[in-house]
C-alpha cells in the first residue's frame, strides 16, 4: 500500500462510525462529564466575562480588610479582664488544660494578668487598653466582636481559613469572591489589591490572595510602597506605549481565535489580564503615588512617601478607596508575641507594634469619614486567632520575656463603616478571656457578614469545581445581624 492509499484508509476509518462507536466513548463520558460540572462555552463566559446584580440591598461598596499576621492579644487590646490580675503568677488550673492543644505551653504555666492599663470611651462606653490611645477617641464608629473563635491554632491555617473559608490550600481568597460576584468599581485598576508590611509575607504567604478555582482574573494583585508599585509593569527601554498597544491587540486576537476553537475560559481570563495590565500602566502610579498628599495628611497618618510601612499602606488604602477598588486587603506582619525575645514580648515588642499601627488606623477611619467614603467602605480588623491568658513555657519553661501561646477559642475583631452599627458591642468571654460565654461568632460568620454588607448572600454566591457548588462559608456561617445599621 502506498503512503497516499495509507493516508486515505486512516481518514476513511477515523470517519466511521464503528471507529467512533468503539474509540471514542470515553470522549462522549467526558463530554457529558463537562456538561454536568458546568464546563460548556456557555457557562465558561458568564464565569469569566458577567457579574450578577447584588441579590441583597448592598450597604457597602467596598472592603478594607486590615489584618494583623501572628494574632495580637485580645486580652491587651480590647478585652479588658481585670479578674485576670488577680490570679497573675498562679499555676494554671487544671481545668484549663485538660483536653486542650497548644501550640509551645507544656506542662502547668503560670497564669498572665494583663500587662495594659484599660478605660472606657465614648458613648458607647467600651473598654480600650493604653496601647491604641487614637483609636480609642473613635470608637462609637466601630463594633466590636469579643467572642470571634476558630479551630485552627497554627499561623497558616487559621489564616487561610479566615481568609479563603478553608485551612487547606487550593481555596479563592475572600476578596476573590468579591470580585467574581461584583466585579471591579474602576474598570482601569484590579478589583482586589493587597499591600503587606512589617518586613515579611503573613505565613500562609500568596495563598492568601489566590483566585484558587476562580478565574485567575479574579487573583488579588500585591503593589508595593516603594520602587515600582508592581514588578514588571512597566514597558521595556525603548518600547513606545503605542507599540504595547498594537502588541496587546494582536497577541488578543490570536487569543480570541484560540478560544473561539478552544472554548477555554481562561484563554477569555487571559485577554482580560493582557487588557487590565495596559490600563494599570497608567492607573497605577497615579493612585500609588501619595508625595502629592498635602502635608496635614501625611502628619496626620504618620506617613513618609518612599517608605515600606503600614502607615504609607493606610493612605494608599483610602486612595484606592477614593478610586472604588473593591476589595482592598492589608497585612502587617509581627503580631506573634511569644515572648521569646524583645521584640515578641507583650511588655516592648507588642507596644511597639501598637505604636506603629494606632494613628494610622485612626486617620484611615477619620480621613475616610470626613471625606463620605466610610458610610460605604467597610473597615475590618483583626488577626486569625487570639492568645492564651496564661504565659507560653516553651518546652515547660518559662520563656524570658512575658508572652502568651496562641488560642482559638477567643479573640476580639472590629468592623466600622460600610452599615455597620456604631458604638455596638457583641460577643462575651468569661472572667480571664479564655473562652466566649454569649454570642460566640466564627470566622465563617464574620466572611457572612462581610458579604452581606456587600449585598451577596454566602449561600447563593457559589462555583462549581469538581462535581459540586463550592462558597466562602462553606456549610456554615450566619450574618451578625445585632452589628448591622
Amino acid at each position: 500500500m502506498t503512503p497516499l492509499q495509507e493516508a486515505h484508509y486512516r481518514q476513511a476509518e477515523l470517519n466511521s462510525r464503528r471507529h467512533f462507536l468503539r474509540k471514542c466513548t470515553l470522549g462522549l463520558g467526558g463530554i457529558a462529564l463537562g456538561s454536568l460540572l458546568g464546563c460548556t462555552e456557555r457557562s465558561a463566559a458568564t464565569h469569566v466575562e458577567s457579574y450578577t446584580p447584588p441579590p441583597l440591598a448592598a450597604r457597602a461598596r467596598r472592603v478594607i480588610y486590615l489584618h494583623m499576621a501572628g494574632a495580637p492579644s485580645q486580652l491587651e487590646t480590647f478585652d479588658y479582664k481585670p479578674d485576670l490580675q488577680k490570679l497573675h503568677g498562679q499555676d494554671c488550673p487544671p481545668s484549663l488544660l485538660r483536653g486542650k492543644r497548644f501550640a509551645f505551653i507544656q506542662g502547668t504555666p503560670k497564669m498572665l494578668g494583663p500587662q495594659t492599663d484599660f478605660a472606657r470611651y465614648g458613648q458607647s462606653g467600651a473598654y480600650v487598653s493604653d496601647l491604641f490611645p487614637h483609636q480609642a477617641r473613635l470608637v462609637d464608629d466601630m463594633a466590636f466582636l469579643r467572642a470571634v473563635h476558630t479551630e485552627e491554632f497554627n499561623h497558616a491555617p487559621a489564616q487561610l481559613l479566615m481568609h479563603t473559608g478553608s485551612p487547606r490550600l487550593g481555596r479563592p481568597a475572600m476578596g476573590s469572591w468579591v470580585t467574581y460576584g461584583l466585579g471591579s468599581g474602576n474598570e482601569n485598576l484590579p478589583g482586589f489589591i493587597v499591600l503587606s508590611s512589617g518586613g515579611r509575607e503573613p505565613s500562609a504567604g500568596k495563598k492568601l490572595w489566590s483566585s484558587g478555582f476562580l478565574p485567575s482574573i479574579e487573583q488579588g494583585v500585591q503593589c508595593r510602597t516603594e520602587g515600582d508599585p508592581i514588578l514588571y509593569l512597566s514597558d521595556p527601554e525603548g518600547m513606545p506605549r503605542s507599540l504595547r498597544g498594537r502588541s496587546i491587540a494582536a497577541i488578543n486576537e490570536l487569543n480570541q481565535r484560540q478560544y473561539n476553537e478552544v472554548g477555554d475560559p481562561e484563554t477569555l481570563t487571559r485577554i482580560r489580564q493582557y487588557e487590565m495590565a495596559f490600563k494599570m500602566q497608567v492607573s497605577v502610579p497615579e493612585v500609588m503615588d501619595i508625595s502629592k498628599e498635602p502635608a496635614y495628611v501625611h502628619a496626620m497618618y504618620g506617613t513618609e512617601p518612599g517608605r515600606n510601612s503600614f502607615a504609607n499602606n493606610c493612605l494608599l488604602a483610602r486612595r484606592l478607596a477614593e478610586a472604588d477598588v473593591r476589595f482592598i486587603q492589608l497585612y502587617d506582619w509581627g503580631w506573634d508575641m511569644h515572648g521569646t525575645s524583645r521584640d515578641t514580648g507583650l511588655a516592648e515588642g507588642l507596644r511597639d507594634k501598637c505604636r506603629e499601627i494606632d494613628r494610622p488606623i485612626a486617620a484611615l477611619l477619620a480621613d475616610l469619614k470626613q471625606r463620605g467614603l466610610l458610610e460605604d467602605t467597610l473597615v475590618v480588623w483583626g488577626g486569625e486567632f487570639g492568645r492564651t491568658p496564661m504565659q507560653e513555657n516553651r518546652g515547660g519553661t518559662t520563656n524570658p520575656f512575658l508572652g502568651r501561646d496562641h488560642h482559638g477559642d477567643a479573640f476580639t475583631m472590629w468592623m466600622a463603616g460600610g452599615g455597620i452599627r456604631g458604638g455596638a458591642s457583641y460577643g462575651v468571654t468569661d472572667a480571664i478571656g479564655y473562652q466566649g460565654v454569649d454570642e460566640r461568632t466564627h470566622v465563617h460568620d464574620i466572611q457572612a457578614t462581610i458579604l452581606y454588607q456587600l449585598g451577596l448572600d454566602h449561600e447563593r454566591l457559589t462555583y462549581p469545581f469538581q462535581g459540586r457548588n463550592f462558597r466562602l462559608t462553606d456549610v456554615a456561617g450566619e450574618v451578625i445581624r445585632p452589628i448591622v445599621a
